[in-house]
């Protein structure tokens, strides 16, 4: 029986990554499964309990930083990054108009869930019709993977004091996936750190959850609270979530590293009209059925309609006074659930105590006040 000749690998890493790029990736680097140094920052996160009521992580513990446990035999993790910074960037001044309800730059277009873990699918069996020893498994947040951590020692880019990855040509911009692989394929090296002495992205964080550099607490995280946490948002952090209906963007938006990041090439990206730079009350007057049908294929459809009018409730609340948005919160309250009636009612109070006296009139109160006072002869 003859045996099938031995690959090429240097060869083949390169093919890859010309394959990878073809596919519409922006990077690929290729890394060992060997992230032990990780385990004592992972275990001490885990303790403090930052994970929140993301009980999946606690479960799995060290399985993240242990490749291998997740696929047996595997030996090299292709890390690959896709852009995913849309043609209208101007988000800041949706997030300056507190009427209007701001999502989080990355859930604007489809779920990049499905868009990445497809390209990866098709680059793997690439791969295979070259070598087919290849054994191979394509994830994007789909497992207990350290990806920030795998795709800095791919040389992808370095961790930022946020705990996201940066790179110089794409700031942080960008969504990360995995190729699980059995093929003993040349490594590439780490990049440098280049945040220096910047603390930007920790004083901007609304709600300070970036409590040292590179370590967040996720239960203080905007990101956790709209998305991740299933009951109520504590009281504490609701007046500082501001408009932000899913996700925060606070501190990659002041990152210096994201002036230079590029325009995605992905159409699949692109910010959907029904969700970008909309009214708080449109987005919460959906129904759920209406909610099912303008997020199909999105991030955001994860969360439910009852989380989803939750953070909005909360938005409204946090919104400049309005007559119109007092009228619709308490429409929805004798129809809504327990969980969004405690978030409503928080909201009218909020609104309320922003009732305030025009200076029209209290001119005109006064007025008739020092009449009423005047001698009729006067």
């Amino acid at each position: 029986m003859s045996q099938l000749p031995v690959p090429d690998f240097h060869q083949l890493a390169e093919n890859i990554k010309a394959w990878g790029k073809a596919l519409g990736f922006q990077q690929i680097g290729i890394c060992d499964i060997d992230l032990k140094k990780h385990e004592k920052f992972l275990k001490d996160w885990l303790d403090r309990g930052f994970h929140g009521e993301m009980q999946y992580m606690q479960e799995h513990g060290m399985k993240r930083a242990r490749p291998d446990e997740l696929l047996s035999g595997t030996v090299r993790i292709i890390s690959v990054r896709m852009d995913y910074l849309p043609t209208d960037a101007s988000f800041a001044s949706t997030l300056k108009n507190k009427q209007l309800g701001y999502i989080s730059r990355y859930a604007l277009g489809r779920d990049y869930h499905k868009v990445m873990r497809g390209k990866l699918k098709k680059l793997g069996d690439k791969i295979k019709q070259h070598c087919e020893t290849l054994n191979f498994r394509p994830f994007v947040d789909t497992a207990p993977i350290l990806e920030h951590a795998v795709a800095e020692k791919a040389g992808i880019g370095w961790t930022g004091k946020h705990s996201l990855t940066l790179n110089k040509e794409a700031g942080s911009w960008f969504f990360l996936g995995e190729l699980f692989v059995n093929l003993p394929l040349p490594v590439d090296q780490p990049v440098e750190q280049n945040c220096g002495n910047c603390t930007a992205c920790m004083t901007i964080c609304p709600t300070n959850a970036i409590v040292e550099p590179y370590v967040v607490d996720a239960r203080r995280c905007i990101s956790y609270l709209t998305i991740e946490q299933k009951g109520a948002i504590p009281e504490e952090y609701r007046s500082l979530i501001g408009n932000r209906i899913y996700g925060c963007d606070d501190c990659q938006l002041i990152c210096p590293w994201n002036r230079f990041a590029s325009i995605t090439a992905e159409d699949d990206f692109s910010p959907r009209q029904q969700l970008h730079n909309k009214s708080l009350r449109e987005l919460f007057e959906w129904d759920e059925p209406t909610f099912l049908k303008n997020t199909e294929g999105s991030a955001i459809r994860r969360i439910g309609h009852q989380r989803w009018q939750r953070n909005i409730a909360v938005a409204m609340g946090n919104a400049d006074y309005d007559e119109n948005i007092i009228t619709t919160l308490k429409a929805a309250l004798p129809v809504t659930t327990e969980l969004v009636r405690e978030h409503i009612e928080w909201a009218l109070e909020q609104q309320n105590s922003k009732r305030v006296t025009t200076p029209t009139r209290l001119t005109e109160r006064l007025i008739r006040s020092i009449e009423k006072g005047m001698p009729r002869d006067a």
